[in-house]
């Protein structure tokens, strides 16, 4: 337009509603970006405060933090959390702790109904982080609780690098007679890749542990028994002089047991 002239009802109404629009999309801009702020907040208090609701221990979040924040979440090794394992250190404990890999339904529902064992995810520090999800970000002082990398996404990530360290933690209390329960309704109960033939039964030393009881869990159409491969690899890993016992239980008798308190924890298998 040259100087002077002056613009058309419809265009001046075409501006409008153009500069409306972009004022509009910014506002949303600013909108999405104040509630994923308020949301990456909440989430880090809401796992701050679980944490210390179940731990009691406002000092041990710094340490708990200190392991992840910060990093790319797939970068975060198991000895990250060696801080925290320091600070929470697992005391030996003999002939009380059980094992288990792909039985966790079963070896939770008899811990619970029996205080005769106890598992990694019943210590104080298992129980303030069991079902929970957190990791950092590179270059953010924040934890977050969505968007983090799954267990299987890479190897490193935050929080299969801490059952990884906390398991091994339990695994170096464990002394006198040992308990583990392994899933006889696959074909390969003791698997290479679990964190119980990988990490666990690695720490399990002679003369420290002295035996190890292995309770193969079956239903009716089971597929594995005490025979099995992969058990014979598992004996194998023990120390020399380290016992070897292994009984095929139903998943019914254990379910039995555990809702008989009369019954010794012995007897359950």
């Amino acid at each position: 337009m040259e100087r002077g002239e002056t613009r058309p009802p419809d265009k001046r109404r075409r501006r409008r509603r153009i500069i409306l629009s972009v004022v509009a999309v910014l506002l949303i801009i600013i909108l999405v970006a104040v509630v994923l702020g308020l949301t990456v907040g909440q989430n880090t208090r809401t796992l701050k405060t679980t944490f210390t609701e179940r731990y009691d221990c406002e000092k041990l979040w710094g340490v708990f933090e200190r392991a992840y924040v910060g990093l790319d979440p797939c970068e975060v090794p198991m000895e990250a959390y060696d801080p925290l394992m320091a600070a929470v250190p697992f005391k030996p404990e003999c002939n009380r702790k059980i094992f288990w890999s792909k039985t966790k339904d079963v070896v939770h529902d008899f811990t619970e109904k029996r205080d005769c064992f106890y598992t990694v995810e019943e210590t104080l520090l298992g129980s303030a982080l069991n079902g929970l999800t957190w990791c950092g970000k590179e270059g953010s002082s924040e934890t977050f609780t969505t968007g983090c990398p799954g267990w299987t996404d890479c190897a490193n990530n935050t929080v299969r690098s801490f059952w990884n360290r906390v398991s091994a933690a339990f695994a170096d209390g464990a002394c006198g007679d040992v308990t583990v329960m392994l899933n006889g309704s696959i074909a390969t109960p003791f698997h290479p890749a679990s964190v119980f033939a990988s990490i666990e039964v690695k720490r399990f030393n002679f003369p420290r542990v002295k035996r190890l009881n292995v309770v193969l869990v079956t239903q009716e159409n089971f597929v594995t028994n005490c025979t099995n491969a992969s058990l014979k690899d598992l004996q194998k890993e023990l120390d020399q002089g380290m016992t070897y016992d292994c009984k095929e239980v139903s998943e019914a008798q254990i379910q039995d047991c555990s809702s008989n308190p009369e019954m010794p924890c012995g007897a359950c298998w």
